[in-house]
């Protein structure tokens, strides 16, 4: 699954260390959004779209460093 830079940066600051405690806490964060912030919530939407569609092992295989 190719992740954006922006969705690798996002969930490297709520990774939590699985990909269901990651996706919890993105679907949690994703309430605060306001209506101000189109781009976080959609970049907060692919990265959900494309963390349920891999599998455990691959999201292991990810490598959730900050690139800041």
């Amino acid at each position: 699954m190719n992740f954006t830079n922006n969705e690798m940066n996002l969930m490297c600051i709520y990774n939590t260390g699985s990909r269901e405690s990651l996706m919890r806490e993105l679907r949690e964060m994703r309430g605060y959004i306001g209506a101000d912030q189109p781009e976080l919530l959609a970049m907060t939407d692919s990265a959900l779209q494309k963390l349920g569609k891999i599998s455990d092992e691959e999201f292991t295989k990810l490598e959730l460093f900050p690139d800041f």
